[in-house]
């Protein structure tokens, strides 16, 4: 369209209306941004409710999701996951992964304190589109988070009800 500039339009996703309004006061000095509930609401909102067939070409929307209460922040610096032995060191100290827990834990790791969707996760780790109520993912994450535990790591996975998952502190 000739003459009217273009805007990027911000989504911010939130559970809680607390959420809402921190991600409000953050995005206060952006262009245009939208705040709602849940990615389904995002996706009404932009007339996205269907999904394309495996192979068709993707809406062109990119959700990018940050935790409003907890920003983006630097993984533990003695965190890793060695994906050569398949195994999650913290500090001196290795657990070995399933690869269904490596790959889900390389997603979480490569971006910490962001909010991976259940749909992205699906795609990444399971190589499919996210069907159903995420049992799947939340069986892989619920061994994950022993596993941290077990080694006593500072990071966890943090639910973001509704949305997905991010490593935070522990």
């Amino acid at each position: 369209m000739r003459g009217i500039p273009a805007v990027s339009l911000v989504i911010g996703i939130a559970s809680s209306p607390a959420e809402r309004r921190q991600l409000a006061r953050l995005l206060g000095g952006t262009e245009a941004f939208l705040i709602v509930s849940s990615v389904d609401q995002a996706r009404e909102f932009l007339d996205v409710v269907e999904t394309p067939p495996p192979g068709a070409a993707s809406p062109a929307v990119q959700t990018v999701v940050t935790a409003a209460a907890g920003g983006t922040t630097a993984p533990p610096p003695d965190l890793s996951v060695d994906s050569d032995r398949r195994v999650l060191r913290w500090r001196d100290r290795e657990i070995e992964l399933t690869r269904l827990e490596h790959d889900l834990l390389l997603c979480l790791v490569a971006a910490p304190g962001q909010v991976w969707t259940y749909e992205r996760l699906h795609l990444k780790v399971w190589g499919n589109e996210h069907l159903g109520r995420g049992s799947d993912i939340h069986s892989v994450v619920r061994r994950v988070r022993r596993k941290l535990a077990g080694l006593n790591a500072s990071a966890t996975i943090h639910a973001v009800r509704g949305v997905g998952f991010r490593l935070a502190p522990a």
